[in-house]
């Protein structure tokens, strides 16, 4: 048996699309089975994979490495080809880790992986490791703090050999090991110097073509925040403080979209503790049971405070006809509404609350992930960055965030109690509302 995972850290145009594409059709062929070729984003992969056109020979990239004489269907809608042995290959997106629930794959790639939410591969890992299949992940380097960089340190520590079969095989390949000419080097980086800069257009091409973990991620909206922090030694291990409540942030998206910051203030200074995540078909019930065994394993002692969530969260859910607000007391939290916002203002206000706060590294590793790439989107067609971020994976725990910087100056160390307080079951919808007028502009119960 050969290896079963590698780490492709190859200079951009360097292939590694095309030369996956090739593996997967030799692996489809020589055993039966599903197949996936996962990008960050499904909406990128029709035109990067589906559509893409092989300039030096005019035809697909995919009818190259599939050839139509081995296909038995082709969908072209839903980016799917059966191989006449049974085979199966899609392009999928790593973005919506609940969306790849279906007949597991026997070989998976994963392109431009430091650019995808590390959760699918924590999801589809386990089962690959069952039927013996393999993965392979191919990207270019998105900075020190990223999932892919951790990786790529893993596996030189694991390296693959016939002793040791569960070992990876990894590669760092720029422009300096390949053929790739260096005056289209040069002409990529005066485009990059009239776009971004010339500070911006050198680390970029640094990060593309001579594959630097050094750079910073373009676009990037909190990353030099964060990476000052780390630099003023505020990414270290914290202990949670027992005589301060234990607050907690939300983005209320279905399964793996739901994300939960847990925090303490103390006076100026916010304590950033865990980020915690949904998890496939998991509901707030489920995320709630994970706040609570993390409470117990790292802060027994702590009081629960309140629970920040979206504005949206008093909307009644189609199915039970309640509200995620009452899904909340029913469970005994203290659900606190944060006042709509723009989203601008929700990104300026985190901007200011980073610089205060501390963060408990080692239980905010992939929150603090999606803080650092949290960017926003650039139009390749029109040459500029758009004025709205990109969502993605990034987005929930980035949200959450914005929702903690909005309100985590209005937490005291003991919240304040109803003065004429009812039992919550007495409490109707419209009881709740009206617990609404405070200085806070949230529902407290």
């Amino acid at each position: 048996m050969g290896c079963k995972r590698e780490l492709l850290i190859w200079h951009r145009r360097a292939g590694k699309d095309d030369v996956q594409l090739h593996k997967t059709m030799v692996a489809a062929w020589q055993r039966k089975g599903n197949y996936w070729h996962a990008l960050p984003q499904y909406s990128q992969a029709r035109k990067a994979i589906w559509e893409a056109i092989n300039p030096a020979t005019g035809q697909r990239r995919i009818d190259e490495a599939f050839p139509r004489e081995l296909r038995e269907t082709t969908l072209e809608h839903d980016m799917f080809i059966r191989l006449i042995n049974g085979s199966t290959w899609k392009l999928v997106g790593s973005d919506d880790p609940d969306s790849l629930v279906g007949s597991p794959p026997v070989g998976i790639t994963f392109s431009e992986f430091a650019l995808s939410n590390p959760a699918a591969w924590a999801y589809l890992a386990p089962i690959l490791a069952q039927n013996g299949g393999w993965a392979s992940f191919i990207t270019t380097p998105r900075g020190r703090g990223n999932h892919a960089f951790r990786m790529l340190q893993m596996a030189r520590d694991n390296p693959w050999s016939p002793a040791n079969p569960d070992g990876w095989f990894s590669e760092v390949l720029t422009v300096e090991d390949t053929e790739f000419p260096h005056n289209l080097v040069e002409v990529q980086r005066r485009e990059y110097h009239g776009l971004y800069g010339l500070d911006a257009g050198d680390a970029l091409i640094e990060q593309e073509y001579y594959c630097s973990f050094e750079a910073a991620v373009l676009g990037a909206m909190f990353a030099k925040a964060i990476a000052k922090a780390e630099r003023a030694g505020r990414l270290v291990p914290l202990m949670a403080d027992p005589a301060l409540p234990l607050n907690s942030a939300w983005d209320l998206g279905k399964g793996a979209n739901m994300a939960v910051w847990l925090y303490q203030v103390s006076g100026n200074e916010l304590r950033v503790l865990a980020g915690i995540s949904g998890a496939h078909d998991e509901v707030i019930e489920d995320v709630v049971a994970k706040l609570e065994k993390w409470k117990g394993a790292h802060a027994p002692q702590c009081k629960w405070g309140l629970d920040y969530v979206p504005h949206d969260a008093r909307v009644r859910e189609l199915g039970s006809g309640k509200t995620r607000i009452e899904t909340f007391i029913r469970l005994g939290r203290k659900p606190v509404l944060v006042p709509a916002h723009k989203v601008d203002d929700g990104i300026a206000a985190a901007r200011l609350a980073i610089p205060l706060a501390w963060f408990n590294e080692p239980q905010c590793g992939e929150a603090l992930e999606a803080l650092r790439l949290y960017r926003v989107e650039y139009d390749e067609e029109k040459k500029v960055f758009k004025d709205t971020p990109l969502h993605d994976w990034t987005s929930h725990f980035a949200d959450a965030f914005r929702y903690l910087a909005m309100a985590w100056r209005t937490v005291r160390a003991d919240p304040p109690v109803e003065a004429k307080r009812r039992d919550l079951p007495e409490l109707t919808l419209n009881d709740l509302w009206k617990l609404n007028d405070r200085p806070e502009r949230g529902i407290r119960v």
